[in-house]
């Protein structure tokens, strides 16, 4: 993992560095051990000092982990991140991922779950929930991580006449395609709007702009991912059932 350009003025040792982070010191290690986190500065008596590019990158480890990605997902996306990103470049681009988070996802117990859904929910019935991405189990009994903008469309669907496993593949159809999409629009990103906020000297008025226009494109990106994927399923469905 690349060294943070402003690890060479370590303030911070192990513990004020999780309590302000507000992780675990174990929580550190662990990442440094994964290669989340650059090593820490080895000072006097051999004490790790880190600085506030670790403090900034915990911040964006944990949105990431908001949005559902796993560790390893995580250690992928940072080792595609700029070799000297300083701490305030590693603060906007989670401001900047975070504008693209959902903002319906919410914990919520079982209970409150049917009382939301109007109706009693058999483990068949969270499972394909869960298929569908309306929620997601969490470790925690009866709790679960629900996208309340999906649920009234998944509790409608639970009724139609299709295979658990058939939403499972679907889902991943799904998610591959929308996966690549993601990745292009990211090089996009990069290339035409991340790049010029740095070539221009971290200028405050086009680090506004750049958030004002990540703000604006999920918007427009979701919409115009939503009408072609509408127009060419129904081709695609006009043209599979014509040939029948």
């Amino acid at each position: 993992m690349e060294q943070l350009s402003d690890v060479q003025e370590p303030v911070y040792t192990v513990d004020e560095l999780a309590a302000r982070a507000g992780v675990t010191v174990r929580t550190v290690r662990f990442y440094g051990t994964r290669g989340l986190l650059p090593p820490p500065v080895i000072g006097a008596r051999r004490v790790g000092r880190y600085g506030q590019g670790h403090l900034s990158r915990l911040a964006l480890i944990e949105e990431l982990q908001r949005q559902g990605m796993t560790l390893a997902a995580i250690e992928r996306y940072l080792e595609q991140l700029p070799d000297d990103l300083s701490a305030q470049d590693l603060a906007v681009h989670r401001a900047l991922v975070a504008s693209w988070a959902p903002e319906s996802a919410e914990t919520i117990t079982r209970r409150d779950l049917e009382r939301r859904a109007g109706r009693e929910l058999t483990e068949r019935d969270v499972d394909r929930l869960a298929a569908m991405g309306v929620l997601d189990r969490t470790e925690e009994a009866d709790t679960y991580r629900l996208d309340g903008a999906l649920l009234r469309l998944g509790v409608e669907l639970l009724d139609v006449p299709i295979e658990h496993e058939t939403i499972l593949a679907s889902r991943t159809v799904l998610l591959e395609h929308a996966r690549a999409a993601a990745q292009e629009l990211s090089r996009l990103f990069r290339d035409e709007v991340w790049s010029p906020y740095r070539e221009s000297g971290e200028d405050p008025d086009h680090l506004s702009a750049m958030k004002s226009l990540s703000a604006h494109m999920q918007p427009m990106v979701v919409q115009a991912l939503l009408t072609a994927f509408q127009r060419s399923l129904s081709e695609e469905l006009r043209t599979a059932f014509r040939s029948r």
